[in-house]
């Protein structure tokens, strides 16, 4: 038993396809795990309770109440409980509690309508909500029981140390070690406890990693590099002629025509080793935890699992509230600070993100799937664009950014322009980079005429020493201003 979310799917299907009914899975504290598809045209067929379950994963505590004073939690077969209008069930439901061993660990829910179904039928929808339980129970027992192997195989020295420490993992995960998994990296996580295997559904083992450094939410976004995003494309590389008419010849007199203000600010790590936590740079932090999630996946291209997994973990950060954005920090001029705001056309950095590595099929690369993992999760906290939940493979030059040390991180070319006070110049390049090199479209991005890009782009050669229409030193610029949003 596998005890990924496709089995959880699988069998809530095969209950819906017994019985007639959309079938509804949830954990004893009423987290939605899976649900079975509705193609009725019936609007009344899904009534406000059961719409916020599956919308928002989970029930409110007046519905909670609601059904538990019918005994379900004690009940050993199918429960029948009445519609409720004013509790906006509108429709009658069947309960299948689903237990193992006696423990209640989550309910199948069925609409119920005359004459609903028939006995024989019923039996065998408990028998395989029998079969959820023990899969529940399984995940349950691995997760809590796995922490301290996980962090053993994702902290440990390369050598015999991680040969052992894996070894340890495989036995206490038995047959699932062969299996396909994604690693999840989530911070910060609260405390240095991991939460129930139950928060997750898929997850083989969870367990609590130091952070090293500042969590994402407490840095400073740098200014340099806010402002707007819009039409920017990803970082190609120049191009043969993409900065036609933008070299210094054609810039000549551009001065005239934006030097009013273009350059005034306005107001307002881990390496590649197995046992690197990668990290913005400094020291650690006292209470800053990460926290790794090793989810089951049943294939490579169906990583639905991870992605809710992730979720519910960034969820489960903030007590259940989501994971709103942090409150930004005051900008290097002195700027106040805009809680969950959007300045400059950039989003507040996220107050919790996750990291997906690559599925891997196995253990054997469990350090390099940790390393992948936080540094999406890296990616994430410094480019809003990526997260809340950013996958390895989708991030960009971060995949090198992130294996680089923090000293090689800013260069001494970046350094002048990184400063406050040119922070419109610093956004300006970085949009011209992003936009790889074209002056049209950095223009339109902008929303600045061509002259007062080229006058500014004359001065970020000035600030920098770097030559714009040289391939690699635009190769240079463009991983210094990246970098700095590590």
């Amino acid at each position: 038993m596998k005890g990924a979310y496709g089995d959880y799917q699988d069998l809530v299907d095969e209950i819906s396809a017994l019985l007639g009914a959309p079938a509804t899975l949830e954990n004893r504290d009423f987290g939605l795990i899976a649900f079975g598809a509705h193609d009725s045209e019936d609007d009344t067929a899904m009534d406000p309770v059961r719409t916020r379950s599956i919308l928002t994963r989970k029930s409110t505590p007046a519905v909670r109440a609601w059904f538990e004073g019918f005994g379900i939690t004690r009940a050993t077969g199918p429960v029948r409980i009445p519609a409720a209008p004013d509790a906006g069930v509108f429709r009658d439901r069947i309960c299948l509690p689903v237990r193992h061993r006696g423990v209640v660990l989550g309910y199948v829910w069925l609409l119920d309508a005359d004459p609903g179904p028939s006995p024989d039928r019923l039996t065998a929808a408990m028998e395989v909500a029998e079969r959820i339980g023990a899969l529940l129970a399984d995940e349950e027992r691995a997760g809590a029981d796995l922490s301290r192997e996980l962090r053993a195989a994702l902290t440990a020295e390369p050598g015999w140390q991680y040969d052992m420490a894996l070894t340890a993992l495989r036995s206490a995960l038995g047959p699932d070690a062969d299996g396909l998994h994604a690693l999840v990296c989530v911070v910060p996580w609260p405390g240095g406890e991991a939460p129930s295997p139950r928060t997750a559904p898929g997850a083989a083992a969870l367990c609590t990693l130091p952070w090293p450094g500042p969590p994402p939410a407490s840095g400073t976004v740098p200014d340099a590099a806010r402002g707007p995003r819009a039409g920017a494309g990803p970082g190609a590389g120049p191009g043969p002629g993409s900065r036609t008419g933008v070299g210094p010849a054609s810039r000549a007199g551009a001065g005239s025509a934006g030097a009013g203000g273009a350059d005034r600010a306005p107001a307002g790590s881990g390496t590649s080793g197995t046992a690197a936590v990668p990290g913005a740079s400094g020291g650690d932090v006292p209470g800053t935890h990460a926290l790794a999630a090793l989810i089951r996946l049943r294939s490579v291209d169906a990583p639905e699992p991870a992605l809710t997994a992730a979720d519910r973990l960034r969820a489960a950060a903030t007590g259940g509230r989501g994971a709103p954005g942090a409150p930004e920090a005051p900008g290097a001029a002195g700027a106040p600070a805009q809680s969950g705001a959007v300045r400059g056309g950039r989003a507040a950095a996220p107050g919790v993100v996750a990291g997906i590595a690559e599925p891997r099929r196995g253990l054997a690369d469990a350090g390099e799937a940790w390393r992948e993992a936080s540094s999406a999760a890296r990616a994430a906290a410094a480019q809003p664009r990526l997260g809340p939940v950013a996958r390895w493979s989708a991030i960009g030059p971060y995949r090198l950014l992130t294996a680089l040390p923090p000293a090689a991180a800013g260069d001494p070319a970046a350094r002048a322009l990184l400063a406050p006070a040119h922070r419109e110049l610093a956004r300006t390049a970085e949009v011209f980079l992003d936009c790889a090199g074209q002056a049209g479209r950095t223009a339109a991005a902008l929303g600045i005429h061509r002259q007062t890009l080229y006058y500014r782009l004359s001065r970020v050669e000035q600030l920098t020493g770097l030559d714009l229409d040289d391939g690699e030193d635009r190769l240079l610029l463009h991983m210094a201003l990246k970098a700095a949003w590590l």
